[in-house]
């Protein structure tokens, strides 16, 4: 019995770590083929209205795939930051300054949650008669929007990660494994 703690607190750094791995190893691991429509999730909107560098990231990683012909449509979901931007907005303006046409651009403002983009993007898919989607976020959140995606819809999910990386990286992905588990539990 006196060793059950250190058997407990052992197996749960085991199972962190195993965690962590595949989620490093699927986020880094692009899937991206050929879709009816891009998901970009969002994130920051800075105070005076620039995108995070996080943002731009995904939005250029989008941009790439949507020149590369991979789909026609760009959904950009995000909501309300507290900096007082709506961050689809401001996602699908990036876009047009880009040269991205507006009728190629769906614009998703109530996404303020991983959980409530999948389930806008299924109300989405449906109007737009989408079967399948690529989706673009930073590496560590791709598998827990998959997850997402899947709970929510039946439709083809592929994946692509955003080329930018910070330190505040290892933070995010450590709080993607309770927020992985949270969104199984919630179903």
């Amino acid at each position: 019995m006196r060793h059950l703690p250190r058997l407990l607190v052992s197996t749960f750094i085991f199972w962190l770590t195993l965690h962590l791995v595949w989620t490093v190893q699927d986020g880094l691991h692009d899937t991206a083929q050929p879709a009816d429509c891009l998901l970009v999730l969002g994130n920051t909107v800075n105070a005076d209205g620039s995108l995070s560098d996080r943002l731009r990231a995904r939005l250029d990683k989008a941009l790439a795939l949507y020149r590369g012909g991979l789909a026609p449509k760009i959904v950009v979901s995000g909501g309300l930051g507290k900096e007082g931007h709506y961050e689809g907005l401001a996602m699908g303006q990036y876009l047009v300054e880009q040269g991205v046409p507006r009728t190629s651009i769906i614009v998703d403002n109530l996404g303020n949650s991983t959980r409530a983009t999948a389930s806008n993007f299924a109300a989405i898919a449906a109007r737009c008669q989408f079967r399948s989607v690529v989706v673009v976020s930073q590496f560590y959140h791709l598998s827990r929007c998959r997850y997402l995606l899947q709970q929510a819809g039946t439709f083809q999910i592929s994946t692509a990660h955003a080329d930018y990386y910070e330190l505040r990286d290892v933070y995010s992905l450590l709080r993607e494994f309770p927020a992985y588990y949270v969104a199984m539990l919630r179903q």
